[in-house]
Parts: structure tokens; C-alpha cells; sequence
């Protein structure tokens, strides 16, 4: 058996309620005889129930309402205004106002919707007044959001946060809008013929930041005719050299009306400058000029030359790995097996392990009495003697020439020999070197001469 109902007189008004929620209704919602219903500051987290045809007029702001279903207002056919700002409101259902095709005035600000749907206001032929102010969107959405209301008149829209774009097609439709209030004070984008659409408008409130881009969209005639008090009563906030003036009466360069644009102009300038700087650091030896001034500077904090007792080796010995076999089963052979001895440091057994690559080989060079170059098409090809040339190339031949020892293995042109090592090449033009002899009889004086050269 269904409920019983009971007729609730509140002021005159009549609202059908279930026998078990009457109490509790009446005494929060108060209407009187012409249908207007107040429920302002009453704790509702929702809607009330029971909402029949009678109502007029419904006011429940300021309450907790999180939430409009389909069915709340589904008998509300004859409601003109309904007033739901400063609830909690999140969601609203797509039908929720489908049956109130007589409603004129609709306020949902300062909720927390975060998106609209069109399909909301699909049947409110009638509406003439709508406030969104104070939401949680960013954009009035995708489609066009008031295309079902030809008769609006004033509209309120926008947030003091996180509004910041106005599209194009934001505001197609109102074809009859007199009134127009924006809250945007941090507006990033906007469309230019989004507002030029609105035809009839006479009056233009907006809270921006920089009213001054609304000179690009109507132009100084336009806006005195449609901002009210133009132009005494608006003011600049901001940029700090402007505060204070007539906005009519200030000038900013494009540069100060585009941040965003100079901001992303300038970074893709500096983009493109780090990239040049990089392919000419790249094709000049830029790295190696920088890694040497690095090299030269923590020379400078060093002795210039290392006391005695400091050094370990006869000769510190760069080569390429593919002349592996000459270095290790010749020239070891003729040098540390002489008598006396020489002490030779190779990379493959005296560097130490574990320990940084360009370390090991600054510490071998300072420790050695000499470096020999064992100089050839491999070694010019090498990384790893570039490296041990690179970091010696400041002691050598900044410090003292005669510490390098030039051995050619093999014929070799000086134009094969990087550019960047210029005075190893002007050494190679100035200076004498020993060369490899192919015929066995001349390797004994070769063998002589490098000792010599070692012992000097």
C-alpha cells in the first residue's frame, strides 16, 4: 500500500510530501501563497523532496547540496527561478532540468562544478538569466554551452582562479544578450570573435587583470559604449609601472600584453642558440678548447715542475692499441731490458684501477721524466690517445718542449694530425723526430737515439 501524503501548508503554500519526511520538511522550507519557496541557510545536502507544480519560485543558496538528480526537480513544471549559488554542487544529472520549461532566472554560482553539459539547458527555451560565476572550470567546454537558450539576457560567467581561456564559439547563439559579466582575472587566451558574435549587448562587466587586450576585440568606440563608466571607473591593477592609470589612457607594448608568447619566443631563441653554440662547439673543438682551459687552470695551482723525488717513470708512453705489438714486444724490450733499465709507464699496466681515466692519465704524465708520442695512422685515429694528448698537450708544449718525444712508426702527414693540436704540429715542423726505420740495419741507432732522447 503506498505511502500516505500529506498536504503541508507552509505560509500558504502546498507542497506534497510522504507522511514520514513531513515534519521535517516544513519546518526547514517556507513558502507562501504565490508559489515562492525560501530554504536559504538551511544545512540541505540535497534537494528537497515532494517539489510539486505549485512551486514558483525556489531559493535553497547557501546551504550543502552536493549533488541535482533527474527526478528532483521533475514536477517543478511551472518553477521561473531557481536559485542554488553557494552550495557544494558537483555533479548534476543530464536531465535534471528537462521538465522546467517555464524557468527564467537559474543561478548555480560558487559551486564546485568543474564541467557543463549543453544537454542541461537543452529545454529552458525561456531562460533569461544565468549565473555560473565561481566554479571550478576552466573552459565553458567544447561544445557550444548556451546554444539552447535564444532568449538569455544576462550572463554571468567565470572564476577568480582557474578560468582562463574564452573560445570562439563560447557565446554563439545569444543572439539576444544585453548583459555580459566576465570573471577572469587570470585569462590567458581568448578568441577575438567570441564577443564580437554577441550583437545586441549593451552592458559588459569584466574582472580582468589586463582589460587592456579588450581594446584588440571591440576597439575604444565599442567598449564606451557597452562598459559601464567607460572610461573613469577602469583602472589598471597590473603591470606596477601602470597601476593606478585609465586604462584608456595607458600603452603597453605587445611584448607586455603577450608575455606568454615573448616568453615562449625567447625560449625557442635560446633553444636554438644552444644548439648552434653546440653543432660549432662540435665542429670547432670546442669541448677540447674548454677541457683544456679547465686543464691549464689546475696546472696553474701546481708546481711547474714536479720535484724530483716525485718522479716514478723514465717515460710515460702514449700509443695507439692497434700498435700494441711494436710498444710492448720491441720498444719494452730495448728499454727496460737495457742496462741499465728504463722505466717505462704503459696505460694496460701501470694505470691504476678504479681510478678516473683523465686522473690516471695527468698523474702518469706529471710522474714521468718524459712522454713519447708513438705517433701514427692508428694513433691519430684513437680516442684514447686523443685523451692522453688532449690532457698533456698544456704540459708539453706550454711548459717545456723537450719533455715530448716524437717517435713516427709509420710515414705519416702532419695534415692528417688534428688542427686543434696546433703546436704538436708546429713541433713536428720545427723540431726533430726519431723515425722507425724499416731497415733493421738502421733500428740499433734508433734504439740509441731514443735512449739518449730519454736520458736528456
Amino acid at each position: 500500500m503506498p505511502p500516505a501524503l500529506w498536504t503541508v501548508w507552509v505560509l500558504g503554500s502546498v507542497i506534497s510530501l510522504p507522511k514520514e519526511g513531513a515534519s521535517d520538511q516544513a519546518s526547514s522550507l517556507s513558502c507562501d501563497p504565490t508559489g515562492v519557496c525560501d530554504g536559504r541557510s538551511r544545512s540541505f545536502n540535497s534537494i528537497p523532496s515532494g517539489l510539486t507544480a505549485a512551486v514558483k519560485s525556489l531559493d535553497l543558496s547557501s546551504n550543502e547540496i552536493t549533488y541535482v538528480s533527474n527526478s528532483d526537480l521533475r514536477r517543478c513544471v511551472n518553477l521561473r527561478a531557481l536559485r542554488l549559488g553557494a552550495n557544494e554542487i558537483h555533479t548534476v544529472e543530464e536531465d535534471s532540468f528537462f521538465s522546467l520549461r517555464s524557468l527564467e532566472y537559474l543561478d548555480l554560482s560558487y559551486n564546485r562544478l568543474s564541467n557543463f553539459s549543453s544537454s542541461w539547458f537543452r529545454s529552458l527555451s525561456a531562460l533569461k538569466f544565468l549565473n555560473l560565476l565561481g566554479n571550478l572550470y576552466k573552459t565553458l567546454g567544447e561544445r557550444s554551452l548556451f546554444s539552447h537558450l535564444p532568449n538569455l539576457r544576462i550572463l554571468k560567467v567565470g572564476n577568480s582562479n582557474s578560468f582562463t581561456e574564452i573560445q570562439e564559439k563560447d557565446f554563439a547563439g545569444l543572439t539576444l544578450l544585453e548583459k555580459l559579466e566576465i570573471n577572469a582575472p587570470n585569462l590567458q587566451t581568448y578568441a577575438p570573435k567570441s564577443l564580437k558574435s554577441i550583437q545586441n549587448i549593451s552592458h559588459l562587466i569584466l574582472h580582468l587583470k589586463q582589460p587592456i587586450l579588450l581594446l584588440e576585440i571591440f576597439g575604444q568606440q565599442a567598449l564606451a559604449q557597452v562598459l559601464i563608466d567607460w572610461p573613469e571607473d577602469y583602472l589598471c591593477d597590473s603591470p606596477s609601472p601602470v597601476r593606478g592609470q585609465r586604462v584608456q589612457d595607458t600603452w603597453l607594448s605587445p611584448s607586455e600584453c603577450h608575455r606568454a608568447a615573448v616568453v615562449s619566443a625567447v625560449c625557442c631563441a635560446l633553444f636554438l642558440l644552444l644548439l648552434l653554440v653546440g653543432i660549432l662547439c662540435h665542429r670547432f673543438h670546442g669541448l677540447w678548447y674548454m677541457k683544456m682551459m679547465w686543464a691549464w687552470l689546475q696546472a696553474k695551482r701546481k708546481p711547474r715542475k714536479a720535484p724530483r723525488r716525485d718522479i716514478c717513470y723514465d717515460a710515460f708512453v702514449s700509443y695507439s692499441e692497434r700498435d700494441s705489438y711494436w710498444v710492448e714486444n720491441l720498444m719494452v724490450q730495448e728499454l727496460e731490458h737495457f742496462n741499465p733499465p728504463f722505466k717505462l709507464c704503459l696505460h694496460k699496466r701501470d694505470f691504476i684501477p678504479g681510478k678516473w681515466i683523465i686522473d690516471n692519465i695527468i698523474d702518469s704524465i706529471e710522474k714521468s721524466h718524459k712522454t713519447i708520442f708513438v705517433l701514427s695512422e692508428n694513433f691519430v685515429k684513437s680516442e684514447w690517445c686523443k685523451y692522453e694528448l688532449d690532457f698533456s698537450h698544456f704540459r708539453l708544449f706550454d711548459e717545456n718542449n723537450d719533455a715530448a718525444i716524437l717517435i713516427l712508426l709509420e710515414p705519416i702527414e702532419k695534415k692528417a694530425i688534428p688542427q686543434r693540436f696546433c703546436k704538436l704540429r708546429k713541433i713536428m715542423n720545427t723540431k726533430t723526430y726519431l723515425e722507425w726505420p724499416t731497415d733493421e740495419m738502421q733500428q740499433e741507432g734508433f734504439w740509441l737515439n731514443l735512449r739518449a732522447a730519454i736520458k736528456s
